[in-house]
């Protein structure tokens, strides 16, 4: 039988100090993934273990006997019914803001102390030893699994997110994801945006078109010459970072499937800007991953087909209501559940385009329409019948039609980020009015930059906004974790 060896760690305390609760989480996270980076290491040196290594994740702790009555206008910072919550926790130290912040609140709103100490999920050993490669089954000359511990799929799901939780002992969910879920999408991040989790801001703007990208590294550059802007840097794929508004950029070794780019605050509160291409699949994708960041909003600001004679490509849209026929999300989220818009957001988004495009009131009507936005996974829908797909649009009173929005609305629905939808009519396909290369040129050159800009003033307007008011409760469930 092989022996099992673990790390000697502080015991479960409790504190009524939010700061000093996440040093021990830190302390705590520390400890363990030291533990198995140095026993991989040793193991990969040739020499195969002589024991299993096993850490386990820290986790925060919360039990309430009181049905005191907290202030309701809050959407988060409490548990809603006597009894024990508990989260299990990684990387404290790339989410120390976050989780000093939503400790403080549950101190503060049941006066309890939480409670800090090692969970009973063991950290897989892929996501503690950061920067090695951890080899496949029968890469090395002895079984990886009966020596550590690898990922498992029982707790890297979305149970909590979804509802659909069921916890084996009573103890509610105090966050929306467990550590391991975590962990994955911080993996996933980094491959499939080329950019680590730690430069991703809080204000997340998705696109279809490598135009924005474009578009978006000018504004940045100018950000940077304006010592008043309050951003301090711009970071692009591979991790290149530069300060000042004439650095080189050092271009990556791979295009990544879904490039990001950030630009930076000290607070976390600047724009990440994500190129996600084109599709539902993706959509789902990056914003599956992104959701554990937990960022306070992201819109797409895409292009998309416009289905009424009465608009001209280059007119806006703002989505107020979504059709759902991108398919990716009928298992987590399905289609009968509505997804509302968020005053916070469109407010944020119809006072921007008021401001890059100097109308107001009823002559904004000349270049926006507010309506329905159908989302399809089908790319050549018009080479199909029209009948069916033309009546849908028709019933649903849809103003656009994209492949990417719905899927975006629809996941920030699911994990409670704030969301919202601007698009930009590139094509009439209805109307005679194809997606051609040379008008395409045309429109792209004259379009992109102010589309961008109205995406850019939306978030700053939403940076300014107390999360407690931007965290719409439109967004939360009956029994909803404490936690953002």
């Amino acid at each position: 039988m092989i022996q099992l060896k673990t790390p000697k760690v502080p015991g479960p305390e409790a504190f009524d100090d939010a700061g000093a609760a996440v040093a021990r989480l830190e302390e705590l996270y520390n400890a363990a993934t030291s533990f198995l980076t140095e026993g991989f290491k040793s193991a990969m040196s040739g020499q195969a273990p002589d024991c299993r290594m096993r850490a386990y994740y820290p986790e925060v702790r919360l039990t309430t006997t009181s049905h005191a009555r907290v202030d309701t206008r809050l959407s988060f910072g409490h548990v809603y019914a006597p009894g024990t919550y508990a989260a299990t926790i990684t990387r404290p130290d790339l989410f120390r803001h976050y989780l000093t912040q939503q400790i403080r609140l549950l101190i503060e709103n049941h006066g309890q102390k939480v409670t800090i100490g090692e969970s009973d999920t063991p950290i897989p050993v892929h996501f503690a030893v950061g920067g090695l490669t951890v080899p496949q089954e029968g890469a090395v000359d002895f079984v990886l699994r009966d020596y550590f511990d690898v990922p498992d799929l029982t707790t890297t799901n979305d149970d909590i997110v979804n509802g659909t939780y069921v916890s084996p002992d009573g103890t509610g969910p105090l966050a929306p994801f467990t550590a391991q879920r975590v962990d994955y999408s911080l993996a996933r991040l980094s491959h499939y945006t080329a950019t680590d989790a730690e430069h991703f801001q809080n204000h997340v703007l998705f696109t279809n078109y490598q135009f924005y990208v474009s578009e978006f590294e000018a504004f940045a550059r100018a950000a940077l010459a304006d010592p008043d802007s309050g951003y301090t840097s711009f970071v692009s794929t591979g991790n290149a970072e530069i300060t000042g508004p004439d650095d080189p950029l050092a271009p990556a070794e791979k295009v990544p499937q879904m490039p990001s780019f950030h630009l930076k605050r000290p607070d976390s509160n600047g724009i990440t800007l994500v190129n996600i291409g084109v599709g539902p699949s993706n959509a789902k994708t990056a914003t599956d991953h992104i959701a554990v960041l937990r960022p306070h909003a992201w819109l797409m600001v895409g292009h998309c087909a416009g289905l009424r004679h009465t608009q001209a490509l280059g007119d806006f849209v703002l989505a107020h209501g979504y059709l759902r026929e991108d398919h990716v999300l009928d298992d987590d989220l399905p289609v009968w559940v509505p997804i509302p818009a968020l005053a916070e957001i469109q407010v944020a988004l119809e006072q921007a385009v008021e401001d890059v495009t100097e109308l107001q009131g009823y002559d904004l009507k000349r270049i926006m329409r507010t309506g329905t936005v159908a989302t399809i996974d089908n790319r050549n829908w018009e080479l199909r019948d029209q009948s069916g797909p033309v009546q849908r649009l028709s019933q649903s009173r849809a103003v656009a039609l994209d492949m990417e929005s719905a899927t975006i609305a629809a996941n920030g629905y699911r994990f409670r980020v704030p969301y919202g939808t601007l698009l930009c009519v590139s094509d009439k396909p209805l109307h005679g009015e194809l997606k051609l290369p040379g008008m395409a040129s045309d429109f792209y050159k004259t379009q992109v930059s102010r589309h961008l800009m109205i995406g850019i003033k939306a978030m700053e307007t939403l940076r300014t906004m107390p999360l407690e008011r931007l965290h719409s409760r439109k967004l939360r469930s009956f029994d909803e974790t404490a936690f953002l």
